[in-house]
């Protein structure tokens, strides 16, 4: 590479006192290119080409090795090395124009071959001074497009003689093919992974919009509970409202009337108390639905840590289930040992929770009039730590590949009838990022439980 330095120090090398004759110069090439074949059909990639540019060294005796791949620096063409030999041992790879080179002539697919005087051939090449190279052989390294992949070159700090020129000519024509092929392989595999990291990440991006529309799924499912959770007592105050407005229609046209009833108006004042205490009582618990749903919302979509009365957030996320529960007559029973108070990611419990009931509505009773589903929660584990949630139900149960299949994504016994097959594939999912494990069994009297573990912390 032009203006680049190297600080190389050459040692003297043997050389041969006599010539070969025809008949030794084959069986050295034949008996050079057994022994480097050997060694190389062991190596794969960058060992491969180390192991290559030494004992071609070793066998052509001559000071440098080099093999490298043709590059795009800056809109130039250069030779970027992948390895280099240098005498006694490996020198540090590096990039370099092809500018006023040999390696040009070799790029273009042309054998370059310089006995000596290689510095007078080049003058504007200052990497061959630095070497101190007296001649080259370059062959390129073709591949099976047509086009120039690389180039295999040997250089030494003295001329080349005729013997070793056909020695050199015929081991690098052997080994720059098989170079191509290596570097081919290689830029193969390098193509293959980033083809594999692309698709990697378009199937997951395509499982979080999937996971994004199970959770909006939830969320409607949310939504619906809490319009007919509130309707109920709202509807009653409403009503309570009329008719207080129709006592209060009967009693006005009482107290202007000459002789006014005073049981009548005992009792329309009772009818007015008792109308104002049903609506209180309905507004109050309008109220702490609003409360308990609001609740909800801010931790479904949320990974933050939230202290919670555990009880009342389960049975407020199960109110929130209420139209499909009481479509299908199935009733909650919630079981929450010492009223526990505890810190965990809410959201995430909400979306766990909330899968596990549309799971067992959707599969556990398909065919069933009525059931019943239990949670059960309660710590265990060393010093309390961990919190176990038991979601069991009475429904059909699932077979043996069922059970071995449920958390696979796609995968459910509904296609086509409602079910995604993701619903429990995001609780598997949640609890992985919870740092939990989740078992799941049918047991033999019939039903599914589901068993959860997972790292809480108590308020």
């Amino acid at each position: 590479m032009e203006n680049s330095t190297l600080n190389i120090q050459v040692s003297p090398m043997v050389v041969p006192s006599a010539l070969f004759d025809e008949s030794e110069r084959r069986k050295l090439a034949e008996a050079s290119l057994r022994s480097i074949t050997l060694s190389t059909s062991r190596a794969r990639g960058d060992e491969f080409f180390r192991v290559l540019v030494k004992d071609l060294a070793v066998a052509l005796d001559v000071f440098y090795v080099v093999v490298g791949e043709i590059v795009n620096v800056d809109g130039d063409e250069a030779n970027r090395t992948l390895a280099v030999w240098a005498g006694q041992d490996y020198m540090d790879n590096l990039t370099y124009s092809l500018k006023n080179t040999p390696c040009s002539e070799v790029n273009d697919q042309s054998m370059c071959f310089h006995p000596c005087d290689i510095q007078a051939a080049y003058p504007l090449d200052t990497l061959l001074v630095d070497m101190q190279a007296q001649s080259y052989v370059g062959m390129p390294m073709v591949g099976t497009d047509g086009t120039t992949l690389g180039i295999l070159v040997a250089l030494d700090t003295k001329p080349i003689d005729e013997n070793k020129r056909l020695m050199a000519l015929s081991l690098l024509s052997i080994f720059s093919a098989r170079c191509a092929a290596e570097l081919q392989h290689r830029r193969r595999e390098l193509e293959l992974e980033e083809l594999v990291e692309k698709r990697t990440k378009a199937l997951a991006n395509a499982r979080d919009l999937l996971l994004q529309r199970e959770k909006l799924a939830a969320l409607g499912s949310l939504v619906a509970g809490i319009a007919h959770a509130i309707n109920t007592p709202v509807g009653n105050a409403l009503t309570t409202v009329t008719a207080l407005r129709d006592y209060a229609n009967e009693l006005a046209p009482q107290i202007q009337a000459e002789n006014i009833d005073r049981k009548r108006l005992l009792e329309a004042s009772s009818q007015l108390v008792g109308g104002a205490e049903l609506i209180e009582r309905n507004l109050h618990r309008a109220s702490e639905l609003i409360s308990n749903f609001r609740m909800l919302a801010i931790t479904q979509d949320t990974d933050e840590l939230s202290d919670l009365n555990l009880y009342d957030y389960l049975t407020g996320i199960c109110i929130a289930h209420q139209p499909e529960l009481k479509k299908r007559q199935v009733q909650v029973i919630t079981e929450v040992v010492n009223n526990l108070l505890v810190r965990l990611p809410a959201g995430m419990l909400s979306q766990i929770i909330s899968n596990l009931l549309m799971n067992a509505l959707l599969h556990g009773f398909v065919d069933r009039s009525s059931g019943t589903i239990s949670i059960v929660a309660h710590l265990e584990g060393e010093a309390n730590k961990d919190l176990y949630v038991s979601f069991s139900d009475d429904g059909v149960g699932a077979t043996p590949e069922v059970l071995r299949r449920m958390f696979e994504p796609f995968f459910t016994t509904r296609f086509g009838q409602g079910g995604s097959g993701l619903g429990m594939h995001v609780v598997y999912t949640l609890m992985q990022r919870l740092g939990g494990t989740i078992e799941v069994r049918s047991p033999a009297s019939g039903g599914l439980q589901v068993n959860l573990h997972f790292p809480a912390c108590v308020v």
